[in-house]
């Protein structure tokens, strides 16, 4: 495989404009010249074989010259709802969810949340998805919300979603052959509070454990990706 970059519009003709750090990398860190071959995809779900056709020193325009239709995505959305850890670790999570398919990411608050996300920081992290998708090969980019509050997230899912909630000690539990969609539950440092827990099982939803040890949450959240079907 050719290396891979993103395209910000959606790319529908003979060819594509790449601009900003995409370009960058092409020009200036992969030396990239005239006639080198690349893949390039936008998020549709497709990816391009394509070639460099000319540069200036901000942009490059390719031609495609083939598209494909690759689906290396779950047979099910999976959302992952995540009291986000702070610092390096939160960049950690967005990569490795984004490597195990996660459909959507939300920032959760939570009573005990400590993580505060900025505007900028959201930014990196959804940079963050486009370079882990370039480097599993996902043609589909993994969203992020805004973040959203405890009682929003546990009444965002659907009523036909399988809905756990990720809590130290319960029994494990199934995800449901016949659910259109996957929602987990992640905590933060300390864990969702006994009321938290309370509320999430009043709308529906079932605990569900990772095990005996207590888990940091970007483990939990990764453990939680990685066993979903």
């Amino acid at each position: 495989m050719s290396d891979r970059f993103f395209c910000e519009e959606p790319v529908t003709g003979d060819s594509a404009l790449l601009s900003g750090a995409e370009a960058h990398h092409l020009l200036h860190v992969m030396r990239a010249k005239a006639g080198d071959a690349i893949t390039l995809f936008d998020g549709s779900g497709a990816e391009f074989d394509a070639e460099v056709a000319t540069a200036s020193r901000s942009s490059v325009e390719a031609r495609v010259l083939a598209r494909r239709e690759v689906d290396r995505e779950r047979p099910r959305p999976l959302v992952l709802a995540v009291a986000l850890p702070k610092g390096d670790r939160q960049k950690v999570l967005v990569e490795k969810l984004t490597e195990l398919g996660v459909s959507r990411l939300i920032p959760l608050v939570t009573e005990r949340t400590v993580a505060k996300l900025s505007g900028g920081a959201l930014d990196k992290l959804r940079r963050g998805v486009i370079e882990a998708s370039k480097q599993c090969g996902r043609n589909v980019l993994m969203t992020i919300d805004e973040p959203m509050s405890f009682a929003d997230a546990i009444g965002a899912a659907p009523e036909n979603a399988n809905r756990l909630v990720a809590h130290p000690g319960e029994a494990e539990a199934d995800a449901g052959p016949d659910a259109a969609e996957l929602w987990r539950l992640v905590g933060p440092e300390g864990g969702f509070t006994d009321a938290e827990v309370a509320a999430a099982e009043a709308a529906g939803w079932s605990r569900a454990s990772l095990g005996r040890a207590i888990l940091r949450t970007e483990t939990a959240a990764i453990a939680l990706a990685a066993r979903e079907p």
